[in-house]
């Protein structure tokens, strides 16, 4: 599940660095990417005041 999102919902279909260094670079960032927006989810959202 985890590589077939980032190969859809984050594009990671082709690479867009050149050699293996830059293949691995893309590919640890869409990883930090997709672990931010997981890490965003686990978050609770503050409470919001009820108005008077």
């Amino acid at each position: 599940m985890l590589f077939a999102h980032l190969k859809r919902i984050l594009k990671l279909d082709r690479l867009r660095l050149r050699g293996p260094n830059g293949a691995r670079d893309e590919f640890h960032m869409a990883a930090t990417a997709q672990n931010l927006r997981k890490m965003a989810k686990l978050i609770p959202m503050p409470a919001q005041p009820l108005p008077a």
